[in-house]
């Protein structure tokens, strides 16, 4: 009874919103290859029907809509059931919506962790918890003992198509990690040459994920990260921070093996290097950026007692298709998370973090896409599916797991377009959807954006990684094209200075903060064009006759090229 009496509210919701907030978005223009009832489904896209959503999903009611919580299951609900509504097939598991992923939740317990660098000779080097080495034991247990010999292993890459290996020795051979800790610099060789780790812009290789997966895979016990702020572009306290809350994993990861996947201060590692007499430390570095570099073994050893609180559950994908007019071939994806972060219950005053922006806005565009799609009077040529995918915000785990447990096979989808946090403060003059241009398909994303006077600008922080961090990284991981479609920084009425001071103070002050809030005030017209956009780019990626492609030579090629072999 509850739970009717809340979609009866949202019902109500939804059919007030277009008549106290009527909001036209820009009118979508004739695109070549778009039939007419296409380009009238996308053009019945609504700003107000997102306002509706992103207003419901951001209510305190959904509790900041943190994974395995009630908040997040009822998101998981109502959002299925807008599906349903707007006539989309469920293609969950079991014919549901729902796709349930298994995790399970770590805090180490800083009290009663400890660990200490244990010389041949020598006295042990205790090391403080918090301000000089973070942890968490990935393997879900709640406590593990650890005493292992430490490894010095450059960035702790290997990378054949740059002929870079740092876990290869003087004799080539590759050394044993096994019941072994990986001691590894953040970040990856610098360059300034784009055929070399891409020049200046951050690889997947650079990653903390790549570094404790890589060395999971050789059998490592253990990483320890150096972390030194100029390499890493955000100091300690970022580090500290992540590692002081609760951090899901999922469960039976082959990769997420680590009794400590750790991170140590750069002056922490200025001292390990000393008791191992291995010299200066910043001159160590610079050498393993280098050609020639190979593995040493410390005779130190990292022992340590790691204590952790571990919960275990289970939070859903929701996943939706819109039948095609031919089946297989060129489907499409769009994805969007609709986790958060949930309720701090050690803060006073507000400590729901409703997350309206972070993703209650990519939610609102995913099923206003979905019911578009849906209730179009001309089916798309093939299926379009759509998944709101769980703990985001916990590592990209929802998506991880769709990306291994797809609904069709990964070279039956032409594309996933993932939507993240698109601020609704009016109609865009630029997109960044960084990414497109390492598929063939980007020619159609050029001519598309220039039809929605869309300016595409490049990634103004291209050392960050951004496409690593979020949703369609998961996909392109398993060789389907993907990239998030978002914001620049011009706006209709407004200069460029505007829009980027308008970003700046959204992560200053309310980017994962309880005061990320729907405000009635907001503009979605630019969310709704931002749909269109998506939509028509779903589309025509659909029709073609051929699947879409990585160039050649890009990291993904291997694996798109493996799924069309299954």
């Amino acid at each position: 009874m509850r739970r009717l009496r809340v979609l009866l509210f949202v019902a109500v919701l939804l059919s007030a919103s277009s008549l106290v907030y009527p909001q036209q978005a820009p009118s979508v223009p004739d695109v070549p290859g778009l039939p007419p009832a296409a380009r009238a489904a996308a053009e019945s896209i609504d700003a107000a029907k997102m306002r509706a959503q992103v207003r419901f999903l951001s209510l305190d009611l959904l509790e900041g809509r943190g994974p395995g919580t009630r908040g997040a299951e009822l998101a998981a609900e109502y959002i299925a059931t807008q599906f349903a509504l707007a006539g989309l097939k469920p293609a969950g598991n079991n014919g549901t919506y729902f796709q349930p992923v298994p995790l399970f939740a770590v805090h180490t317990d800083e009290d009663r962790t400890r660990f200490a660098f244990v010389p041949a000779i020598g006295a042990p080097m205790d090391l403080t918890y918090g301000s000089e080495i973070v942890a968490k034991d990935e393997t879900g247990q709640s406590s593990a003992e650890i005493d292992a010999p430490i490894v010095f292993v450059g960035y702790g890459i290997h990378a054949p198509e740059y002929n870079w290996d740092d876990y290869a020795g003087p004799d080539g051979k590759e050394i044993d990690l096994k019941g072994k800790i990986a001691l590894v610099i953040v970040n990856e060789p610098p360059s300034n040459d784009e055929k070399f780790f891409k020049g200046k812009a951050l690889t997947y290789y650079g990653r903390w994920t790549y570094k404790y997966e890589e060395a999971s895979r050789r059998g490592a016990v253990g990483v320890l990260i150096i972390h030194r702020r100029d390499l890493a572009s955000y100091g300690w306290e970022v580090v500290r921070n992540s590692q002081a809350i609760e951090k899901s994993f999922l469960e039976g990861d082959p990769t997420a093996t680590l009794r400590a996947a750790a991170w140590i201060q750069h002056d922490v590692a200025e001292r390990l290097f000393a008791l191992a007499g291995l010299g200066d430390l910043d001159q160590a570095i610079n050498r393993a950026g280098e050609r020639g570099f190979h593995p040493v073994q410390l005779p130190v050893r990292l022992q340590g007692h790691v204590e952790s609180r571990v919960r275990r559950y289970v939070s859903s994908n929701v996943i939706a298709r819109v039948p095609g007019a031919e089946p297989g071939g060129n489907s499409v994806l769009y994805t969007a998370h609709y986790d958060h972060l949930g309720i701090d219950a050690n803060a006073k005053g507000d400590n729901i973090y409703n997350g309206a922006a972070d993703n209650g806005t990519g939610c609102g565009i995913l099923l206003e896409m979905a019911r578009a799609f849906a209730q179009s009077t001309q089916p798309p040529p093939h299926d379009i599916y759509f998944a709101a995918v769980t703990a985001e915000e916990q590592g990209l785990l929802g998506s991880e797991y769709l990306g291994t447990h797809l609904p069709i096979p990964a070279r039956q989808i032409a594309l996933d377009l993932n939507y993240d946090m698109l601020l609704p403060i009016g109609i865009p003059l630029q997109a960044t959807v960084s990414g497109a241009e390492r598929i063939d398909f980007w020619p159609t994303v050029e001519s598309v954006a220039k039809a929605f006077d869309l300016q595409i600008i490049p990634d103004d922080q291209p050392m960050a990684g951004h496409y690593y961090r979020s949703d369609h990284f998961s996909l392109a991981r398993v060789g389907i094209p993907a990239f998030s479609v978002d914001l620049g920084n011009l706006f209709e009425g407004h200069d460029e200075a505007w829009g980027k001071a308008q970003f700046e103070d959204f992560v200053a002050h309310h980017y994962h903060q309880p005061s990320d809030e729907f405000h009635p005030d907001w503009d979605f017209r630019g969310n709704a064009k931002m749909a269109r956009f998506g939509f028509v780019l779903g589309w025509l990626a659909s029709v073609q006759t051929k699947p879409v492609e990585w160039l050649h030579g890009d990291e993904f090629e291997a694996a798109r090229k493996a799924s069309e072999k299954q």
